[in-house]
């Protein structure tokens, strides 16, 4: 736990500049502020196509090498970065994007690896304390232009570059942390004891196949799924056009940084407490909570568009309303799973949860060329009513009290 938390902090930090830097950075260079939601998709779209891959080897190899792997790839993308920010080149910056979201998969199975030994009892818990402590390098990552001007005054490259530069340098420490201090390996730990019996082993072929057919069958997985599925969609949505809709209304790049900062605050500061209280009240509850103060956000973002306070508001709700669906649901998950297909099906659920927020972010773009911040707002609280629905569902109350 220790070393996933200290490795989850230096991380975070390099990925968390993709949903402020990266957006604007496409907008500069496209000159297109459509190209601002497909930037967001590009990294979110890494993230899906490496969430499969991460959690077959981690089924394999163990996390060590499946969560080395991830960081060091993302590093490779933010060090992409630099270049294309520094001669405003398209390609490179979509390259760059699109590996930088390797690390966000990485983020995210770090927080499943979190699980692989925790009690039962304390599975919520001990998900939401790697969770919680990303906040940091969250909170950090979109302010990186910060130290990143006083880089490039003496290395002659632009606030942009300088950014990714300590990004570049944050992943690749992340890699090497986690590979170097991951012992023993929780999820190899976890399969010499089925060895002995106290679990089943992973089964080594057709993950994918049997994930999709456990989710089918298993309406616990199935409703956690939905959870994770419905938070991110609107969260991402939501979240990748605020900082576009601020620069419209005047904001500088200083506001834009603290709005997206204060979102992420809201996504993980309270994580713990999550935990604790899936833990002892009950998964159902917490996502009830979640569904809550997501509507509340989104309420205000269709009420109070203009106004930049109510905006940072806003987001800092939509955050913690992700937080309470997220945690709960993804904790649900990995208790509703087989242990012999449980890093894989993490996964497949990962990989589905970022390629649904990829097509969001990529629809989020032309949809607010066309439309409004409002009516995005709009479209995300319709998307919830299937979780909604489902939540109130006599079938799920028995089950989810557990």
């Amino acid at each position: 736990m220790l070393v996933l938390a200290i490795m989850q902090v230096v991380g975070t930090v390099g990925v968390g500049i993709a949903p402020s830097i990266g957006v604007l950075l496409a907008g500069e260079v496209t000159q297109n502020e459509a190209w601002a939601g497909l930037a967001r998709t590009a990294s979110t779209l890494g993230a899906a196509l490496m969430g499969i891959p991460l959690g077959n080897l981690a089924a394999r190899f163990g996390r060590r090498f499946a969560l080395s792997s991830g960081w060091w790839i993302a590093a490779l993308g933010s060090a992409i970065l630099v270049y294309a920010a520094q001669y405003s080149s398209v390609v490179p910056l979509f390259v760059g994007l699109l590996l930088i979201g390797a690390g966000s998969a990485a983020t995210l199975q770090s927080r499943f690896a979190a699980t692989d030994l925790a009690q039962p009892a304390h599975r919520s818990r001990s998900l939401s304390l790697i969770v919680w402590v990303g906040t940091v390098g969250y909170v950090l990552g979109p302010n990186l232009g910060i130290p990143g001007g006083a880089i490039g005054a003496a290395t002659g490259l632009t606030v942009y570059a300088s950014a990714f530069l300590i990004a570049a340098v944050c992943l690749a420490l992340a890699g090497l942390l986690v590979f170097v201090m991951l012992r023993p390996d929780p999820l190899q730990v976890l399969a010499r004891q089925s060895s002995s019996g106290a679990v089943a082993p992973q089964r080594k072929s057709g993950r994918l196949r049997q994930m999709v057919a456990e989710v089918r069958r298993n309406p616990r997985a199935r409703y956690a799924a939905v959870a994770i599925l419905s938070a991110q969609i609107v969260m991402v949505s939501v979240m990748t056009m605020t900082p576009v809709h601020l620069e419209h209304q005047g904001g500088s790049i200083a506001i834009i940084g603290i709005t997206i900062s204060l979102h992420i605050a809201g996504m993980y500061a309270l994580s713990p407490v999550v935990g604790i209280l899936a833990d002892r009240y009950g998964y159902r509850l917490t996502i009830v909570l979640g569904i809550v103060i997501l509507l509340a956000s989104f309420l205000i973002g269709i009420l109070k568009p203009d106004e930049v306070g109510w905006l940072m508001t806003s987001l800092v709700l939509l955050g913690l309303g992700w937080s309470f669906v997220n945690v709960s649901g993804s904790s649900l998950f990995s208790a509703a799973v087989p242990d012999g297909i449980r890093a894989s099906a993490q996964g497949g659920v990962d990989a589905l949860s970022n390629l649904c927020g990829a097509t969001a972010a990529f629809a989020a773009g032309p949809l607010l060329a066309v439309s409004s911040f409002p009516v995005l707002n709009v479209l995300a609280a319709i998307i919830m009513v299937p979780l909604i629905f489902l939540t109130m569902g006599r079938n799920h109350r028995g089950n989810l009290a557990s």
